[in-house]
């Protein structure tokens, strides 16, 4: 599939069929394989063909098509399919580092990322630096000694800081570290992390593929000598491997994900214009939208920002809950990238384990709202939006 056009790829990319011929892709739920002898099962466990497998937890037919597809979309050689977002994160950090190894992390990072690395690797013996990821000379200067790996988020969630990726990707480099990149807010769609140069690319499949709020999801991508290493030797004995009625359903979504993607990152736009400059918001960001401070760094690595703005709401917390409350057609949730679109308090909910300097640091007010521009009309969602910041 190397000179279809990128829409194709997502709905034909790495499909195996059976000997059925089916055309929708088989679901293969299945917990192991018959070997046809016990000399073939012997040579199985010592070295798996390309289209062998010997347990789920190791692979199977239908994550297999789903990691093809994915990973070469994104312009990978491999990857390997997660039960979660955070599976896939915190699987490629811990396959990667041992006690006594450095890691260099953007300070901007979800929640549940930032326990990762300060948390469970701190515990383990991982020495973890925190940097201003828009400051090339932090880079620069945390770089300056011996680093096992760099982890960062493309987007930053919830602010959306931009991060100057190829840069970063090339200093990080030139000290021999490995890059890892979450690339959850850019969206698959509107990845860069490949072109960049990053070495490995993690995705929360529960949000924009599948994109339907139905099922969790994680892809780590990079080379095959990673992927097929060290990820998959600790990815498939610990037991994060992803379940073939996901890597089903995930395959079915990839077909449509990027008429959504693309539809809704237009969305986006409309809503930042309605919303910029009134009374009631302090501010809009959305990294490719004229108000944000980094848009010409994020418009030179992408045509879109993702799917997600955030905006905050003058008066605190109190006048946020207010216009929050009277939303109608958005919900109040903690997800993005859905079909719905969603409104986030991340001060109280996602980033609320955050202190509270380290919340005023990053720009989590009390005030900021994280907004997922989902498939509604968009001119319903800023009618929305108008009539609750009345509420404000």
């Amino acid at each position: 599939m190397s000179d279809t056009k990128s829409r194709t790829a997502l709905v034909h990319g790495g499909t195996k069929r059976s000997q059925w011929n089916e055309v929708s892709e088989a679901i293969f739920l299945t917990q192991g394989f018959v070997y046809d002898s016990a000399e073939a099962a012997e040579q199985r466990f010592v070295k798996a063909g390309e289209n062998e497998f010997i347990y789920a937890r190791y692979g199977n037919p239908t994550m297999r098509m789903f990691e093809d597809r994915l990973s070469h979309y994104l312009g990978y050689e491999d990857g390997f399919a997660c039960t979660s977002g955070m599976a896939a994160v915190s699987g490629a950090l811990m396959a990667l580092c041992k006690a006594g190894d450095r890691v260099v992390a953007s300070r901007a990072l979800f929640g549940s990322c930032l326990f990762v690395l300060e948390e469970i690797l701190g515990k383990f013996g991982v020495e973890i630096v925190l940097v201003d990821g828009r400051d090339t000379a932090a880079w620069d200067a945390a770089l300056s000694k011996d680093t096992r790996a760099v982890f960062l988020e493309s987007i930053s969630n919830p602010t959306l800081e931009v991060i100057d990726l190829k840069y970063v990707c090339e200093a990080a480099h030139k000290v021999g570290a490995l890059v890892i990149v979450d690339d959850a807010m850019a969206t698959p769609v509107f990845s860069y992390a490949q072109a960049c140069g990053a070495d490995l690319c993690v995705i929360s499949t529960t949000k924009h593929v599948d994109g339907q709020g139905r099922m969790l999801g994680g892809m780590i991508c990079g080379s095959k000598e990673l992927i097929r290493g060290p990820i998959e030797t600790y990815m498939k004995h610990t037991g994060g491997a992803m379940n073939p009625f996901t890597a089903w359903s995930h395959l079915k979504a990839l077909e449509t994900l990027e008429l959504r993607v693309r539809a809704q990152a237009d969305a986006v736009l409309k809503v930042c214009d309605a919303l910029s400059g009134h009374d009631k918001i302090a501010f809009v960001h959305y990294p490719t939208h004229k108000d944000h401070p980094q848009q010409a760094l994020a418009l030179s690595q992408a045509p879109f920002g993702g799917t997600v703005l955030a905006f905050e709401v003058k008066g605190g917390k109190e006048a946020c809950f207010r216009f929050l409350n009277a939303l109608e057609t958005i919900l109040i949730s903690n997800n993005f990238a859905d079909a719905k679109s969603i409104a986030t308090h991340p001060a109280t909910t996602t980033h609320q384990r955050l202190p509270q300097d380290q919340k005023d640091l990053l720009g989590i007010t009390p005030g900021l709202v994280r907004l997922s521009i989902g498939l509604e009309d968009p001119a319903d969602l800023i009618a929305d939006l108008l009539a609750a910041l009345e509420q404000a």
